[in-house]
């Protein structure tokens, strides 16, 4: 199993599309007993939460998010804890919009000093 993602701050590697998560958006987590918890926000995105759980190094959480144009947003997500060869943790993500249309995948990585 990967390390804990607790005090860890992940950024997406790439940008998801226009007034979406992107590389602007920073994600910072706390893990604690097999639950998850981000605050979010950058670029886009002016607050955004995820909740969830950790099972291993699977990941099931939900998130909803407030636009910086005032919109708001929510979705599913299940994802998948690696620990990179330099030692960063990286989260391969499958997700799907229960607010509106759209799903997708995306990968966020452990910034170098995120810790």
């Amino acid at each position: 199993m990967a390390a804990s993602l607790d005090g860890r701050v992940l950024v997406p590697d790439a940008d998801q599309a226009p007034d979406q998560v992107g590389t602007g958006t920073r994600f910072h987590y706390r893990e604690a007993h097999g639950r998850i918890h981000a605050e979010y926000a950058g670029g886009a995105v002016e607050r955004g939460v995820l909740l969830g759980t950790r099972d291993g190094d699977r990941l099931d959480f939900r998130y909803v998010q407030l636009l910086t144009d005032g919109t708001t947003a929510s979705g599913h997500c299940v994802g998948e804890v690696r620990e990179l060869p330099d030692g960063r943790l990286a989260v391969d993500e499958t997700w799907e919009w229960e607010s509106r249309p759209g799903s997708g995948t995306s990968r966020v990585v452990e910034q170098p000093h995120g810790r």
